[in-house]
């Protein structure tokens, strides 16, 4: 996995209780497809390592498997960042990072990748915008789902100040949603107080003279106390 010379096509098994040897089959799962390899078997260098709850960040080290042609991490609960160093396993042609707890941005030395063809970091914690004019944009956007991620190939776009479009359309339709209701609980309270008091006085005459005379007795109280202060 380390080198990119790949020398022997069979891998062989010898049997040290028998005079034989025997080459190997094996059915393997890659770019997302299952096949059986036999004489071409040697050639795979593939590393598969998912569903295992495997914790921690991945190690940078990984890198340094530059011969490595497909890489599957999924469904583990891995954090922390993609190494940028996965951006130098140039052959690389299926990478599944989907369902961890990765976050951060995805790296731009996956521009590296040209041979990749099978791709998957769909349901972690990732930001930011997808590196752009790299393999990635050739992608559907199921292999992006369950992030935070913008730009091509998702339809989200950003802002010039980095912020996803649809975030900030968001808050500017909640801000204009509370200056709305603002003028609408205006108008229902001007509405109530005026028939729920001023109405009543100009449709009942009996309510009318009733308040014009409280206004009267109130009125002549108020002056009888003022006359009263003066003296």
């Amino acid at each position: 996995m380390a080198t990119t010379n790949k020398t022997d096509n069979f891998v062989i098994v010898r049997d040290p209780n028998a005079a034989a040897s025997f080459f190997l089959n094996a059915l393997l799962v890659l770019k997302g497809r299952e096949d059986e390899y036999g004489s071409t078997l040697g050639l795979v260098t593939s590393m598969d390592l998912s569903a295992n709850s495997l914790t921690g960040e991945i190690p940078k080290e990984i890198g340094s498997l530059v011969g490595l042609l497909s890489l599957n991490f999924s469904g583990n609960l891995l954090t922390g960042n993609i190494p940028d160093s996965i951006g130098k396993m140039e052959l690389m042609e299926s990478l599944d990072l989907s369902m961890n707890r990765l976050n951060g941005e995805i790296p731009p030395s996956f521009s590296n990748l040209n041979f990749l063809n099978h791709f998957n970091v769909s349901y972690n914690n990732l930001t930011g915008q997808i590196p752009t004019n790299t393999q990635l944009q050739s992608f559907e956007n199921l292999s992006f789902l369950g992030n935070h991620l913008w730009g091509p190939p998702l339809t989200k776009n950003c802002t010039s100040k980095g912020i996803p479009i649809d975030v900030a359309n968001n808050g500017s339709s909640r801000e204009g949603s509370k200056v709305n209701w603002l003028y609408v609980s205006i108008i229902l309270g001007f509405v109530m107080g005026f028939w729920g008091v001023v109405a009543p006085l100009f449709f009942i005459r009996s309510w009318r003279h009733a308040y014009y005379r409280k206004l009267d007795h109130v009125g002549r109280k108020l002056y009888v106390s003022w006359a009263t202060m003066g003296m």
